[in-house]
């Protein structure tokens, strides 16, 4: 099985580059690496870019889903009860160097043991794009950002005066050995938006509901997830060089989960035990444009309140507030610079109050010459208020070729660092805290070429992470182990488009760790995506995705899977109401993804969008 199935992701990917002679010139900008619009063949690294269309193309999934099929990427969870815990596996490492940006804020949790956010919390309807960064980019993000910047942009407000959009879908939620195709999933949204003179608005709420699983594989009783959530955004255009923005969110999930048999506790058990989280969000953005550039500041608070009720039940509540300031300036359209201050306070709440702050002044440059190198480097000095001062650094240069046809050939290579505070759960939580760890610091180093005329994109990377002062939870709670690890791997990507009606994607991963084991992250993965346009109305896909090899953890090996979804949607009433099914899993491969915990089998939800 495991041979087949590499040689046919293998294939897959050599005939989608056989199509590459008939397409269609497209344009693609990429932000998040740089803070600049610049075309995907002027940036210094292969931007992943989730668009509208892409999003709109796979609703009734989730957010953790849809990144999930990203090169480089693995969301550990996302295929298995829908409360499940998640975990963030980018180029062999872990939720903490990761970090989320919402509508360019960070967001994070202070109170989690790993300073993360929970992806769960975000409903995708309300999501207008998603950027995914990967390497080190502690330069342009600070703190966490080691591994990957998930940049998630959300829905504009319409142009029109009214504008609203009414989503529901139903579905099933089954395991392999559980094929009754009994409705356990409900999920709907609503969105208004408009602008009317000067003033831009938009309101959401979603919900969802999702029954009929157990957490454990061995349980018998189910353990629902529910979700809901709401966000209200209102911008003033006050002149035509002043524009401010204010925002608040209220989201909140409450799952059943399963907890340890006392006689053993790497056994899972049915329990009564229940997790909530609640997430208050508020911000101002006010923006100056002045000739070339701009000055933009970014003032967010967040609050987090989360409950556990279990055998050890406990109550966490925390906070952030982040404010960035900065100058953009573009000089000539080729050289672009943007010069800033970013602050962010956490606070927690475990045997007292405990909160570290970070003060950090960062510049970069952008460099697009007029006969292919393209340059892009920074600098943060970052200040922390329990650790003093850390320099981390980018350089990342770009070579593009330019070739007949408007295709082109693009070198490049990239060589950055990023900084790991500990947690505050880490210093000072309930479990293993340790007020004496240090910093982790991670380095990244990447080369690669990317192929492509916009309509169509092949690019192969090598990426080399060095890991010092890594923190680890062991027998004594956390300590800094004193070695120095290191990852390599390899991503390669393909998108095509062969013909007017179709849609190729495919990409693959290779992750290494030499001097550790890799726990669930796979040395070899692949994702492939066929869509058709079958007429203006009528669109289909294909959907591949394996998995190799993998440990858990007590090294218990994961069996290699394969796993094909399949996706319809069709648009009636002039474009104003679109229907839409998906069947995931649909050949039902019974596989282990988290050891002990269910793996869904398949599955089959139906829905409905519906724009006034």
């Amino acid at each position: 099985m495991k041979k087949r199935t590499i040689s046919f992701g293998a294939l897959a990917l050599l005939c989608t580059a056989g199509f590459a002679q008939e397409v269609q010139q497209l344009d693609e900008v990429v932000v998040t690496d740089s803070r600049f619009e610049l075309k995907r063949e002027h940036s210094g690294k292969t931007v992943i870019k989730i668009s509208a269309e892409e999003l709109e193309k796979n609703q009734g999934k989730n957010l953790a889903e849809v990144i999930n099929t990203k090169s480089g990427i693995e969301i550990g969870g996302s295929r298995s009860n829908a409360g499940q815990n998640l975990g963030y596996y980018v180029r062999g490492g872990g939720n903490r160097q990761v970090l989320v940006l919402i509508d360019g804020v960070q967001v994070t949790d202070p109170s989690s043991i790993y300073n993360d956010f929970d992806l769960r919390l975000v409903d995708l309807a309300q999501i207008e794009s998603v950027e995914i960064v990967k390497g080190a980019a502690s330069t342009l993000y600070g703190n966490a950002a080691a591994t990957a910047v998930i940049s998630i942009t959300t829905k504009k407000a319409s142009e029109k005066p009214v504008s609203a959009t009414f989503r529901s879908s139903i579905g099933t939620n089954q395991a392999h050995d559980d094929q009754d195709y009994d409705i356990a999933d409900f999920s709907n949204s609503i969105a208004v938006s408009g602008t009317s003179g000067k003033v831009n608005y938009q309101a959401g709420f979603a919900q969802q509901y999702t029954d009929g699983l157990s957490a454990a594989a061995s349980g018998t009783e189910r353990d629902p997830f529910s979700r809901f959530n709401t966000n209200v955004k209102v911008g003033y255009q006050a002149t035509e060089r002043f524009s401010v923005d204010v925002f608040g969110n209220y989201d909140k999930f409450k799952v059943d989960f399963d907890g340890s048999d006392p006689a053993d506790y790497t056994r899972l058990i049915d329990t009564p035990d229940q997790s909530m989280s609640k997430q208050y969000r508020v911000g101002v953005v006010p923006k100056f444009d002045y000739g070339n550039g701009s000055v933009q500041a970014s003032v967010a608070y967040n609050k987090i309140e989360r409950e556990t009720r279990s055998a050890g039940s406990t109550v966490y509540n925390a906070n952030s507030l982040v404010v960035d300031v900065f100058n953009k300036y573009n000089f000539n359209d080729r050289f672009y610079t943007i010069v800033g201050v970013n602050y962010m306070n956490n606070e927690a709440e475990f045997d007292r109050d405990r909160d570290f702050s970070v003060v950090d002044p960062y510049a970069n440059v952008v460099w697009v010459s007029g006969f292919g190198l393209n340059m892009n480097a920074g600098a943060r000095l970052n200040n922390h208020s329990e650790y003093g001062t850390h320099f981390t650094y980018n350089l990342n240069p770009s070579y593009t070729f330019s070739l007949e046809n408007d295709r082109y050939i693009k070198a490049l290579g990239s060589f950055s660092t990023s900084y790991i505070a500990p947690s505050l759960s880490q210093l000072y939580g309930y479990f293993g805290p340790n007020p004496d760890l240090d910093p982790e610091e991670d380095r990244t180093l990447e080369g690669g070429l990317e192929f492509g005329s916009g309509a169509w994109r092949l690019s192969a990377l090598y990426f080399n992470r060095k890991e010092k002062d890594y923190i680890f939870y062991g027998p004594e709670g956390y300590v800094n182990v004193n070695e120095d690890f290191n990852v390599n791997g390899v991503e390669a990507e393909i998108s095509i488009k062969p013909l007017d009606f179709m849609q190729l994607d495919a990409n693959y991963t290779f992750t290494e760790k030499k001097d550790e084991l890799l726990l669930r992250i796979p040395k070899h993965k692949i994702n492939a995506t066929a869509g058709f346009t079958l007429c203006p109305t009528t669109f289909a896909s294909v959907s591949y995705q394996y998995m190799d090899d993998r440990l858990d953890a007590g090294n218990v090996e994961m069996d290699s899977f394969s796993i094909f979804d399949v996706y319809l949607s069709h648009s009636i009433l002039k474009d104003k109401m679109k229907l839409f099914a998906n069947v995931s899993n649909i050949f039902n491969e019974d596989y282990v993804e988290l050891v002990g915990y269910t793996t869904r089998g398949r599955n089959v939800r139906v829905g409905f969008s519906l724009m006034f």
